[in-house]
């Protein structure tokens, strides 16, 4: 039988392994449709989650069905889908999701299966109008590019998203900028917030 001096501490070792196990899994990252013609990204944008179509099977694609005409030549790319989706029950996130097949906008809820699978239901792209499984993109490894050879004439840009449309110069989506772009949302208003320090003890 355990000594108490040795009991306690593995209660405690206990405690925190079912506290790891309990912890939420999490939407964020890349996920590709169940038919694989699209990839959408999915990222926290303040309190809640967007998703924003980040890759498409077939390029150049617009919102030709949207219901307000200055809108229907705006690229797929990038564009908000999953609008807004709050922490709800069970590991759900609940909002909306636009359907570019018709232009409507549909309630939608999303949960994780596992940390490689995630549920969503609701009506998107004209391809879901209940329920399927998206699974997660792991982009290859990308081999270390060679050092550029040193030049005296001033660096140009890099590849930081743009923060007119979201989109990098590499042809990366920036969920946040893309819908702060998409929605009129101040950015600030859509990048998380550092989290509170507490406040500093005063020397009497």
């Amino acid at each position: 039988m355990l000594a108490p001096r040795y009991f306690l501490p593995i209660l405690g070792i206990m405690a925190l392994t079912t506290q790891a196990t309990a912890a939420p899994l999490s939407p964020v990252g890349e996920w590709l449709v169940a038919n694989g013609h699209a990839r959408i990204k999915i990222d926290q944008c303040g309190k809640n989650v967007w998703g924003v179509i980040s890759w498409e099977g077939k390029p150049g694609g617009v919102d030709s069905n949207n219901p307000d005409p200055a809108k229907r030549n705006r690229p797929m790319l990038g564009m908000p889908i999953l609008l807004d989706l709050k922490a709800g029950d069970e590991g759900r996130w609940e909002g909306q999701v636009y359907n570019a097949e018709n232009g409507k906008v549909y309630d939608a809820s999303i949960r994780l299966k596992s940390p490689e699978v995630l549920e969503i239901q609701g009506c998107v792209l004209g391809f879901l109008c209940g329920g399927e499984d998206w699974t997660r993109f792991h982009a290859p490894a990308e081999a270390v590019p060679a050092p550029a050879p040193r030049s005296n004439k001033p660096a140009g840009r890099s590849a930081a998203a743009n923060p007119a449309d979201g989109k990098a110069a590499d042809g990366s989506v920036n969920v946040c900028q893309s819908v702060a772009a998409a929605t009129g949302v101040p950015i600030e208003t859509l990048v998380p917030q550092a989290h509170p320090q507490p406040p500093a003890h005063k020397k009497r």
